[in-house]
């Protein structure tokens, strides 16, 4: 199956949300496709730009959310801002 085939999943609030919050952590280096050697150094900058557009997010879609949806914003925001002071704190 060559990248052309590959299928693409739908535009929902939750991939939305989900492909930011990658985003934020590769940017934080918590992950890395690849080779060892080739993991890029953490770009804390870039990673709170992605935290700060979720935030955006939630403060845009406030009250026009599912339960679901909601949980699964805030629960991604909480766990990033966690992620990014620990990962801050590593240096």
């Amino acid at each position: 199956m060559s990248d052309i085939d590959t299928p693409i999943p739908p535009a929902t609030f939750e991939f939305l949300v989900m492909s930011l919050k990658m985003q934020a952590e590769m940017q934080m280096g918590l992950l890395h496709f690849g080779e060892e050697s080739e993991r890029p150094k953490p770009n804390m900058p870039l990673a709170r730009h992605f935290i700060d557009s979720l935030s955006v997010l939630a403060e845009k879609t406030k009250g026009n959310l599912s339960m679901e949806e909601h949980r699964l914003l805030e629960n991604s925001l909480t766990e990033l801002r966690f992620r990014f002071v620990q990962e801050s704190e590593k240096k």
